[in-house]
Formats: structure tokens, C-alpha cells, sequence
């Protein structure tokens, strides 16, 4: 009797402790910190309650008119029933009614509006005093988005939204023109790759980079042109209220660079007339020859997403930390050679309009060092199209936007590894939202990459991929009882080990955590702010603090637990020369060092056996 009462209380507390886990990684969801602002909007629901005694007008109404990409809007507003809940919406196109989409469900009755705005915001938002004067003005920042726009004003909060009144419509002077370049390196060291979003199809206009030396003759390089069709969306809202047409993305290959280089280019658009429309000028500096040995530093960090800076959307609650990272970015730029944002990119989740914003908020950074991405859950994920995890947390983007907005050198985008060179240092970029296990097509993918590094040449061989196949001390992880994605470590571990990677990253959780050398579970190394000769195992650093809100770690720190901060922040890799490493944790906040620490080894330090690396040898001679 005693005996099967232990084993129902076993049973019980397993149960429990299952339950305890689903509902923590639930809890996000229910405090609404995981949903994309927009969704919250019930805009299909939108009934018409149009009001003679309601103003709304923006001005200026013609933007850019100086070349501008982004220009503040002045919105004024007068209600005399002014309300709490009320909300203005910004459109985009202008002309946003039910007439203008493709059906948006099934129901006999249409709705009146089935496309979501590309951004909102309360009504008394700069003015507390908006319900007892009725009146308001708004300042709004609006990018260039190849198309007009209007204002709408809202009463009835977001779960029952009624049509007040409609603003008079407003445009850039160019809402066409090439905009928001993003780099990425090519396959060959030798070759960089610049992406744009433009308004001109192929039969309105030849798209290319006019490019060279800085001070030497600029030569032009075609460039590709891609689009993103509804159809190719795999479920709502990317399919319905959250779709927005992209426009044109070209891609132009530039080749034969010489190694660390300064280059200017610019994109341009050769119209049918004959006349030319170009885009700014920018500047990047080329790769360094594989095996280089100049200063080299490297950011990595991910889910940050994206941010409004006029206070749109309530983004403090979903992505509070975006615009500090990317403000520390670009205020450090000049020590910055390259970025790598490993997965959650916009947090769009199947809002299209989402990904123009996110291109703008990153252009100082993107236009001029490679800005590589990996493939996370908010842009892959989605039940039935060969996503390993069967949820729908790309909003049914399932990996379109971003294999399109973005370059990687990947042999298929669509499988989104890869593997890249820079200087001193080769990456082996995973996709943790396809199978990474033993005998898949990723597999093979990650132990060829990792065993092509030449490490007399490149000694600093880095690992990353988006959920954390490694080790987190995150509270969902913790109570699953695995400190990682499961099944994360069970086939890689023997690779990062057989090919000694110095450092592997992850994103996913949302704070920052450094492992020691680590193998199988266990330190290798007391050490913990300088590491010399031979390393014995692979540290491993959560870098998901990027801009996302944050996740909460074990009250319990496990042994091989470095340091753990709960906070916005990125790291910055430096190499010296080939045996001479940094590497620095830096807040957003303030862009101050937090954790830090160096590698300091010789070439035959990296030959050197340890456990599990090296293969029999023979005493044969």
C-alpha cells in the first residue's frame, strides 16, 4: 500500500511540475508580452461611426522633399467626445477601406476594414488633457514605405474599434525611391552584397550599385530583383489584416574587393525615360583576407527587434530594449566591423509593414558593415511547412520575409545555415528552427563548417544558432530539467568538443549568461577571466537580451554558471592577433563592460588532444 502510494505521489508531483513548466512559458503570453502590439487590434471588427464634429489633419503634406527617408508628422486633432480609449491609427496606403484587399475571411458579411495600420496610438498620449479639451496634436515619425498615408481616429478601444473620422491623405515626394540598405558578406571573402527596397518594378526601371574604391573610379554591378507575393505567406495575419506588399528588394553582388578596403556606393534605378534615380551615398570597409591579422571586432546579440521613437504602439512593453541596442550600435560604429543578429529579428509576427520599419530603425548600422542574420521562431515557425517546432510564432511569415528583406550566403536560403569568413575568425551559423540532429542534412552542414576551418589561419572558430542548444539557466529551462533546448546538446556536443570551438551564442532567452569551458555537463577550466593554452571545452553565452522583454533565470545557479544579468545588452568580440581574443558584455543602457574576459593560446595549443578530439594514433612508424 505504501509502496503505490509513493508511486501515485511520484506521479502526481511529475504531473505538477509538467504543468508548472507549460504554465510558465505560457505567462508571457497572458500578460501580453509575447503578442505584436498590432494583434491586439480587432480591426475586423470595425464598425463605421463617422462624425461631422470630429477634425483630424496632418501636415506637412508632402514629405521628403530635401531626399528625406524619415520625417516627423504633426497630426491634429479635434472631438469634442473625446474618450480614453480613444486611439488614432496610421494607414498605409491612405485609402485603407475593405474595398482595397482581397477577402479577408469566409464570413457573408465583409468586414469594413481588413488590413491593419502600420502603427498606432492612444489618443491622449502627449496629452492628458485630451478628454476635457478635446483636442490634441501628435507627432508621429513616418518612414518611407512606397505608399501614402492617412490618419484615422478610433473610439471603442482596440477590442471594439469605431471609425470616428479620416484625415486628408499624405505622401513622400519619392515614394518609390531605393531605400535602407542592408550589407551581408558574400560567399567569397571577396565579396560584399548590398540589399535595398525600392517602389520601381523591373518594367519601370534597371536597378544596380554604382560602387569603387573611395577617390577611385566608381564602376556599376547589376543587381537582382525579388518580391513577396500574398500567397507565399503560410497563415493569418500574414496572409490577412498583417499583409502589406514589400515592394521590390534587389540585391546587387559586389566582387573582387580588395581586402580591407574602404568603398563607397550608391543604388540607383535607370528609369525608361533615360533619367536616373539614385539613393545617399554610403561607405563600407571590405572584408580582410582569411588569416589576416588586423584588428578585428565583431557584435553578436539576438531578439531585438524593433522600437518606435514617437512612442507608438506601446513598444515599451514588447521590445523595451531595441532602440538602446541599436543607439549603442551606432554610436560605436567605428569599432565595429561586423554584426551578427542571431534570430528574432522584427518580432513582425506576420505584420508585413513591420519589416520596412525594422529595415530603417538598422540602416546606420546595415549600410555600413554586414548586418548577418539567423533564423529564429518569430521568423520560421509555423505548423505543416517543415519547421521543427509546430507553432505559429511567425505569424505565418514561416521564413519568407526573412530569407527576402535579408542576404545570407547560405547554398538555400530557405535552410537557413551558413557558414562565413572574416579575418581571423570563421562562423558556423545554425538554424535552430530545422533539425539539427545526427544525420540530418543540418548535421552534416555543421560538422563540414566546423571542420573547414583552417585554425593556423582562423584560431577563432565560433558556433551560434537562435534556441539555446547548449546551456541556460532561464526558468523554463530549468524546470523542464534540461538547461537547454531538448535534444539541443545530445548530438553537437560532440562536435563542438571534436573541433574545439572556442565560443558558441545563442538567442531565444532574453537575458545574457556565460558558461565556463564546459563538456558534457562538466567545467573544464576554474577559470574565469582569462583563458590560456589548451581549452578543454567550449563556452557557451546567452546573448538574447537584444531589446526583447526579458526572461527570468533559476533561483538555483548551476556550477557551470559564470556570470547571469538580467538586462538589455550585447557582446563585442575582439581579436587582436591569432592568439590574442576579448570578449566583452555590454549593456545597451549605457554601452559600459559588465563581463569580460580574454583568450590568450598558440597554434599548437589548438592541435593539442583533449577528451573526445583527436582521432586514434599509432605507434607505427
Amino acid at each position: 500500500m505504501e509502496e503505490s502510494l509513493a508511486h501515485c505521489l511520484k506521479f502526481f508531483t511529475i504531473v505538477y511540475l509538467l504543468c508548472l513548466a507549460s504554465l510558465s512559458s505560457a505567462f508571457a503570453h497572458v500578460r501580453g508580452l509575447d503578442e505584436q502590439p498590432l494583434s491586439n487590434i480587432a480591426i475586423l471588427k470595425t464598425t463605421l461611426a463617422l462624425r461631422d464634429s470630429v477634425s483630424i489633419k496632418a501636415s506637412p503634406q508632402i514629405l521628403g522633399l530635401q531626399g528625406e527617408d524619415t520625417e516627423w508628422v504633426t497630426v491634429n486633432l479635434i472631438n469634442p467626445d473625446a474618450s480614453v480609449n480613444d486611439w488614432i491609427a496610421v494607414f498605409s496606403p491612405a485609402n485603407f477601406n475593405s474595398s482595397t484587399c482581397l477577402p479577408a475571411n469566409d464570413e457573408d458579411q465583409a468586414p469594413y476594414i481588413c488590413s491593419s495600420p502600420i502603427k498606432f496610438k492612444y489618443a491622449n498620449s502627449s496629452n492628458s488633457k485630451n478628454t476635457k479639451t478635446g483636442t490634441a496634436d501628435l507627432k508621429f515619425q513616418l518612414i518611407n514605405q512606397r505608399a501614402d498615408f492617412s490618419f484615422a481616429l478610433f473610439s471603442g478601444g482596440l477590442s471594439n474599434p469605431k471609425l470616428v473620422a479620416v484625415s486628408n491623405f499624405i505622401s513622400f515626394a519619392n515614394p518609390k525611391a531605393p531605400l535602407y540598405p542592408r550589407l551581408a558578406q558574400g560567399k567569397s571573402w571577396n565579396e560584399m552584397t548590398v540589399t535595398w527596397t525600392s517602389g520601381y518594378a523591373l518594367n519601370e526601371a534597371v536597378p544596380f550599385v554604382e560602387w569603387g574604391v573611395k577617390g577611385k573610379t566608381q564602376i556599376q554591378s547589376a543587381a537582382a530583383t525579388l518580391t513577396i507575393d500574398q500567397n507565399s505567406m503560410c497563415g493569418s495575419p500574414a496572409r490577412t489584416v498583417g499583409w502589406r506588399d514589400q515592394g521590390f528588394i534587389h540585391t546587387s553582388f559586389l566582387v573582387n574587393l580588395w581586402p580591407n578596403s574602404l568603398y563607397t556606393y550608391r543604388m540607383g534605378h535607370l528609369l525608361s525615360n533615360g533619367s536616373y534615380i539614385w539613393s545617399k551615398t554610403y561607405s563600407f570597409r571590405s572584408s580582410p583576407y582569411p588569416g589576416q591579422g588586423s584588428l578585428q571586432r565583431v557584435i553578436i546579440f539576438g531578439d531585438m527587434g524593433k522600437a518606435e521613437r514617437d512612442g507608438s504602439n506601446e513598444y515599451s512593453n514588447y521590445q523595451p530594449g531595441a532602440l538602446n541596442t541599436t543607439n549603442q550600435l551606432i554610436e560605436d560604429l567605428k569599432n565595429i566591423d561586423i554584426v551578427f543578429h542571431i534570430g528574432d529579428i522584427t518580432y513582425a509576427n506576420g505584420y508585413i509593414s513591420q519589416w520596412d520599419q525594422f529595415t530603417s530603425q538598422v540602416e546606420p548600422i546595415a549600410s555600413a558593415v554586414p548586418y548577418m542574420i539567423a533564423s529564429g521562431n518569430h521568423e520560421r515557425d509555423w505548423p505543416d511547412t517543415g519547421s521543427f517546432y509546430e507553432n505559429t510564432d511567425s505569424g505565418g511569415e514561416c521564413g519568407v520575409l526573412a530569407e527576402t528583406m535579408f542576404y545570407v550566403p547560405a547554398e538555400n536560403r530557405a535552410k537557413f545555415w551558413y557558414s562565413t569568413d572574416y579575418g581571423m575568425f570563421h562562423f558556423c551559423i545554425a538554424d535552430s528552427e530545422h533539425d539539427w540532429r545526427e544525420g540530418t542534412e543540418q548535421y552534416k552542414f555543421i560538422e563540414h563548417c566546423l571542420a573547414s576551418a583552417d585554425r593556423r589561419k582562423q584560431p577563432w572558430l565560433i558556433f551560434a544558432a537562435h534556441r539555446v542548444l547548449g546551456y541556460s539557466s532561464n526558468d523554463w529551462y530549468a524546470k523542464e530539467g534540461s538547461f537547454e533546448e531538448p535534444m539541443g546538446r545530445e548530438s553537437l556536443q560532440k562536435l563542438w568538443q571534436k573541433y574545439r570551438v572556442d565560443i558558441a551564442f545563442y538567442g531565444h532567452v532574453h537575458n545574457y549568461e556565460r558558461t565556463c569551458p564546459i563538456y558534457q555537463n562538466q567545467c573544464v577550466s576554474s577559470e574565469k577571466s582569462h583563458y590560456s593554452g589548451t581549452m578543454n571545452g567550449t563556452i557557451h553565452v546567452v546573448v538574447g537580451g537584444g531589446g526583447s522583454h526579458l526572461s527570468e533565470f533559476t533561483t538555483a545557479i548551476p556550477n557551470w554558471s559564470i556570470y547571469r544579468d538580467y538586462d538589455f545588452g550585447f557582446v563585442k568580440l575582439t581579436a587582436f592577433n591569432h592568439s590574442s581574443l576579448l570578449f566583452e558584455y555590454k549593456k545597451s543602457r549605457d554601452g559600459n563592460v559588465y563581463d569580460s574576459f580574454t583568450i590568450s593560446r598558440e597554434y599548437k595549443d589548438v592541435l593539442a588532444c583533449v577528451h573526445d578530439s583527436c582521432a586514434p594514433t599509432t605507434l607505427a612508424s
